[in-house]
């Protein structure tokens, strides 16, 4: 079977397959009604919130686009602090729709800076909100949002979370952490096919919302909110990716959340152990590292296509490259979701065993 470790989609399953794989039913009946009525409150516990949650029938993207049209209108001043490729897109996204972007940049590798966030919210007092990627799939790190969110709070600024590659995977609770809008994707973490983008949302936010003049018709909150009332979403959803997350949540409540957060975390050690055991360097300082994706780097001698073709044609493992300004200088593992130790020793085995033939 083929190790596919990408940090999205990831691997599903058999229960999940077997769930996805059931005969359509009636999205407007009691059937549909009553799973969007089973997922929504076990979702409320993987986020660790009591605010109102929404499954978009969208990919991750779309989710992030949800955040910035439901809360904030054109000419808004928006700080959007970015540390790489994911950051950078929900900057654009807020651009496209008219907002006043203030982009607070860091070198790729590196974290944001909760200071850095400071100084900019104290210079400038008409910043609406604050735009924040959680885990930065790019680069492999994971920003400090406590300190962020605990920041932006403190100067009353929404704060809207990319956590599409972290949440359910790496700890995140919503609720303590004061995060108006979060937004993750079911093809990551959460062990089912892309589809799904879910989103929370806070009082705070619904506020914003109710002033917000952004254009947005099949993102609309209150359009999601009116038709869950009904046990319904406003649009025809992604109907069999409902079947499976019905039965993944169940599978991730039954683990346990802090169980999922150690393994992860445990992986995550093995998989970085493994690099460095091969003389590889991270791309992140270890302490910053994300517990779902391993970003490592290629030395001068390495050819990165070559590796990650050798690594699928010859041994079936199928890892990320590097995006944007680290393309062919980076190659990155993922390891969120339907995972386990036997996983990352196959990964690392096989590595080892390309890296002389990719190596000039």
């Amino acid at each position: 079977m083929q190790q596919l470790r990408i940090p999205g989609p990831t691997p599903c399953p058999p229960e999940v397959l077997k769930a996805i794989g059931r005969q359509m039913i009636n999205h407007r009946g009691k059937e549909f009604a009553e799973i969007i009525r089973d997922i929504t409150p076990k979702l409320k516990e993987m986020f660790q919130t009591k605010n109102d949650i929404f499954l978009l029938t969208g990919s991750g993207t779309g989710g992030m686009e949800a955040a910035v049209v439901n809360t904030l209108s054109p000419g808004d001043k928006v700080l959007a602090t970015s540390c790489g490729f994911f950051g950078d897109r929900f900057a654009e996204i807020g651009e496209v729709y008219g907002a006043e972007v203030k982009r607070l940049n860091f070198e790729w590798g590196k974290p944001v800076d909760p200071d850095a966030v400071r100084q900019a919210l104290k210079a400038d007092s008409g910043i609406k909100a604050v735009l924040v990627t959680h885990n930065e799939t790019s680069t492999g790190v994971t920003n400090d949002l406590k300190s962020i969110s605990a920041i932006a709070n403190e100067f009353d600024k929404l704060v809207l979370v990319d956590a599409i590659s972290g949440l359910g995977s790496i700890d995140l609770p919503v609720d303590a952490w004061q995060c108006d809008v979060v937004v993750t994707a079911s093809q990551k973490g959460w062990m089912v096919p892309p589809g799904l983008a879910m989103v929370s949302v806070s009082e705070k936010a619904w506020q914003a919302h109710a002033k917000a003049k952004m254009p947005r018709y099949y993102w609309d909150f209150t359009s999601a909110k009116n038709y869950l009332e009904k046990g319904q979403t406003p649009t025809t959803p992604a109907v069999s990716v409902f079947f499976g997350l019905a039965v993944a949540l169940d599978m991730m409540l039954a683990e346990g959340l802090q169980n999922i957060f150690a393994r992860h975390a445990k992986l995550a050690g093995l998989a970085r152990n493994g690099a460095k055991s091969m003389g590889l360097t991270l791309v992140p300082e270890e302490r910053y590292a994300s517990n779902t994706i391993t970003a490592i780097r290629a030395s001068d001698k390495l050819n990165v296509a070559k590796l990650l073709q050798l690594l699928e044609n010859e041994h079936g493992v199928v890892l990320a490259g590097g995006q944007g300004s680290l393309s062919g200088k980076i190659f990155r593992i993922g390891h969120l979701g339907w995972i386990g130790e036997k996983d990352i020793k196959q990964v690392l085995d096989a590595i080892t065993k390309v890296i002389p033939q990719a190596s000039s």
